[in-house]
């Protein structure tokens, strides 16, 4: 039985070997993406203070995926960004991404988050559709600063 919950200290080197593993097989380039950020060895560090968050998708002790929710950098206050958001294809179509986005945006609005960007790759097709119907639309260009230059899909959605 599949387990969210937040992230532990104990969960960054597996976490960080299951998102590279993630992002090598859907083909993401190394630089400009998540790949390369350095926060992505520790993730228990980077999501522990206010305004942010980083669950995980853990069976057995193996953890499967995540998603979280920090602040967008360089943004307006009041702008969040879903981030790293990846799970491995053995736990892909079974609904836990809408779980996932559910859970880190019923933390960010009450957070007082007013809006939730998202960048992506354009051939990352499902997860668009997940996005978009969860109520997120299209931008023109990118918010804030992530370092993600690779990254040429935006998306946005204006939280309750």
């Amino acid at each position: 039985m599949f387990k969210i919950r937040q992230v532990c200290k104990k969960d960054n080197l597996n976490l960080s070997n299951v998102i590279r593993a993630v992002l090598t097989e859907i083909g993401v380039p190394k630089k400009g993406t998540a790949y390369s950020d350095p926060e992505l060895d520790f993730m228990f560090e980077t999501y522990n203070k206010k305004r942010s968050i980083y669950y995980v998708v853990e069976n057995s002790g193996k953890i499967y995926g995540g998603a979280g929710i920090a602040h967008l950098n360089h943004a307006d206050y009041d702008i969040c960004e879903l981030q790293k958001m990846y799970f491995l294809p053995s736990i892909r179509g079974i609904g836990l991404g809408n779980v996932m986005i559910e859970k880190c945006l019923d933390f960010a609005s009450y957070n007082k988050f007013k809006y939730c960007y998202i960048e992506t790759l354009p051939y990352m097709k499902a997860a668009q559709k997940l996005y978009l119907k969860k109520g997120f639309y299209y931008i023109n260009g990118p918010l804030g600063n992530t370092g993600h230059t690779s990254c040429n899909v935006w998306l946005i959605k204006k939280l309750k």
